[in-house]
């Protein structure tokens, strides 16, 4: 699946497209397909998000959304010395995901 990232102009949070906006959570990430650098091109446009990219992505059998790249998993769960702070701080198993 392709998913898109970026960074929000206002907070510079990591942001991913829902399909109709852009969310915190990579799991709320929709998969863009063959549209992608369209919607690309017309959000970056519309300065509605900075410095956007298309990943790959897997849906995992429990619906989570795993970036391919270690990269993204770290954007997409947040900083990785401080589980406390991270985006899935309930999750057991957040620092396993990274990885």
């Amino acid at each position: 699946m392709k998913v898109l990232t970026g960074n929000d102009l206002k907070t510079g949070d990591v942001i991913w497209w829902t399909g109709s906006g852009w969310s915190r959570h990579v799991d709320d990430a929709a998969d863009a397909g063959e549209r992608a650098e369209e919607i690309l091109a017309t959000e970056e446009a519309a300065r509605r998000v900075n410095v956007p990219y298309t990943i790959t992505a897997t849906r995992e059998e429990n619906g989570h959304i795993r970036p391919a790249h270690i990269k993204d998993r770290v954007r997409a769960l947040g900083p990785t010395v401080r589980p406390d702070l991270t985006l899935k701080p309930q999750d057991p198993e957040a620092l396993d995901w990274v990885i």
